[in-house]
C-alpha cells in the first residue's frame, strides 16, 4: 500500500497469481466517473482522466457496448489480412534508414557506397514510433502527415503531472479535431472503409455519442500504437545486452513470434494496469482490501514473479513456462494485442534481417526512460545500424 502526504491512497498488487485474478474480479471496477468522484471526496488535484470516456474507463453495461462497436476490426483474421500493409510501412521506413538504399535511390556513386554501409538512428523516432502510429492511421482513416502531433497529445495524456494543463489541453485539442474531420466527412458524405466510418455509422444508429466518439479514437490512437513503440525499443535494448539470445534468434528468424511473446513478459510495455477501485471488501493474497480503495495492477512485477517463471529476471526467448500478463486480463484484455504482436513480429524480424550489425550508439547510461508510472518504455535509443 502507498500512501503519501496529501496524495491518494494506493494498494498495489505485485504477485502473479493476485494480479491475474483481481484482471477478471468484477469487484474491481474502472467506471473513471465513478473513481473520480471517490478520489475528489478525498484529495484536491487528482485526475484519473474522466474527461476521457472508452472501454478502459468503463463498467458493463457501457464497456459491452463500447467494446461490441469495434473488436470486429481487431479479430485474428482482420488482423491477418494487416499484414501486407504492415511489412509495406516496415520497409518503407527501413529504406529511409538505410544508407545503400538512399544511395540506390538517388543512383549515385561515390567512394563510401560499400557493402558495409552504416548509418546512426534514434530507432524510437525514427522508426519504433512511426511504425505503429502509420498503421493506426490507416485503420482509422486519419491524416498520417498529422503523427507527430497525434504523438504530442499521447505524450501529455499519458504521463499528465502538476496541474493537468497539458493533459485538459490535449484532451480538448483531440477532441476538436476528431470531431472536425467526422463532421468534414458527413458534410461530404465521404464513407472510406475504415475505423472512423464504423464509429461515425455506430453514432448514427444510437450506439455512441460524440465524447465517446473522441474516447474511442483517443485509445485506438494512443494505445494502438503507445505498445509496440516502446516494445520495439525495450526488445532492441535486451537484443543488444544478450548476444546469446540474439544469435538463436538469427539463427531461425522464424521463431520471432516465441520471441516476441519473451519480449512482452521480459520487459512489459504496459507495466501498470489502469488504476481500479473496489466496490467491495476483496481479499488479496491474505490481505483485504477494504471496498472503495484504489488499485494497481502490477502487470511488470507479475511477469517477473519467481512463484510463476524460473529464472524471470533473464532473457529466455525460447522459454517454456509462458503464459505473461502483458495485455492485462478479462474484459479489459488489450484489444489490439494481435495487432501489436504482428507489428512487432515483422519490425523486428525486417530490422534484423536488413542490418545484421546493431550497436548501441551511446552509453547505457545515458539512455533515457519516459516518465510515467503505466508505461516501460524508452524515449530516445541511439543505433549504429550495420548492413
Amino acid at each position: 500500500m502507498l500512501h503519501s502526504d496529501g496524495g491518494l491512497r494506493l494498494w498495489i498488487v505485485p504477485r502473479y497469481a493476485d494480479v491475474r485474478a483481481a484482471l477478471s474480479d468484477h469487484r474491481f471496477a474502472q467506471d473513471v466517473r465513478r473513481a473520480q468522484a471517490l478520489a475528489d471526496s478525498r484529495v484536491e488535484g487528482v485526475n484519473l482522466g474522466a474527461e476521457i470516456t472508452h472501454m478502459l474507463s468503463s463498467d458493463p453495461p457501457d464497456h459491452t457496448r463500447l467494446r461490441r462497436v469495434v473488436q470486429a476490426a481487431f479479430s485474428r483474421k482482420r488482423v491477418q489480412e494487416m499484414r501486407p500493409m504492415v511489412e509495406r510501412i516496415t520497409l518503407e521506413l527501413l529504406d529511409e534508414l538505410d544508407p545503400a538504399a538512399a544511395r540506390h535511390t538517388t543512383r549515385t556513386t561515390t567512394a563510401t557506397a560499400t557493402a558495409t554501409a552504416t548509418a546512426t538512428v534514434d530507432l524510437i523516432r525514427d522508426f519504433a514510433f512511426p511504425l505503429p502510429i502509420l498503421v493506426v492511421c490507416e485503420l482509422l482513416g486519419l491524416p498520417p502527415q498529422d503523427r507527430n502531433l497525434y504523438r504530442e497529445w499521447s505524450t501529455a495524456i499519458v504521463t499528465q503531472e502538476g496541474d493537468h494543463t497539458a493533459f485538459q489541453q490535449a484532451v480538448h485539442d483531440m477532441g476538436s479535431y476528431v470531431l472536425a474531420i467526422a463532421d468534414q466527412r458527413i458534410r461530404r458524405n465521404d464513407r472510406p472503409a475504415d475505423l472512423l466510418t464504423d464509429l461515425l455509422a455506430a453514432r448514427e444508429r444510437g450506439e455512441l455519442t460524440d465524447d465517446e466518439i473522441v474516447g474511442m479514437v483517443a485509445l485506438l490512437l494512443i494505445g494502438g500504437h503507445e505498445t509496440t513503440v516502446n516494445l520495439l525499443g525495450t526488445s532492441c535494448l535486451a537484443l543488444l545486452r544478450n548476444p546469446d539470445q540474439t544469435a538463436w534468434l538469427r539463427a531461425d528468424p522464424t521463431r520471432m513470434p516465441m520471441a516476441v511473446e519473451e519480449f512482452l513478459r521480459y520487459d512489459s510495455p504496459i507495466c501498470m494496469a489502469t488504476t481500479r477501485f473496489t466496490t467491495q471488501p476483496v481479499d488479496i493474497g491474505g490481505v483485504e482490501i477494504p471496498q472503495d480503495e484504489f488499485v494497481l495492477l502490477s502487470l511488470g512485477a507479475a511477469n517477473r514473479d519467481p512463484a510463476r517463471f524460473q529464472d524471470p529476471d533473464r532473457l529466455v526467448l525460447n522459454r517454456q513456462d509462458t503464459g505473461h500478463l502483458a495485455f492485462g486480463g478479462g474484459i479489459h484484455r488489450c484489444l489490439g494485442a494481435l495487432l501489436g504482436k504482428l507489428e512487432t513480429e515483422i519490425a523486428l524480424t525486417a530490422l534484423l534481417a536488413r542490418f545484421p550489425g546493431i550497436t548501441l550508439a551511446c552509453q547505457e547510461h545515458d539512455l533515457r526512460w519516459r516518465n510515467t508510472m503505466m508505461l516501460r518504455g524508452l524515449e530516445t535509443l541511439p543505433l549504429t545500424l550495420n548492413r
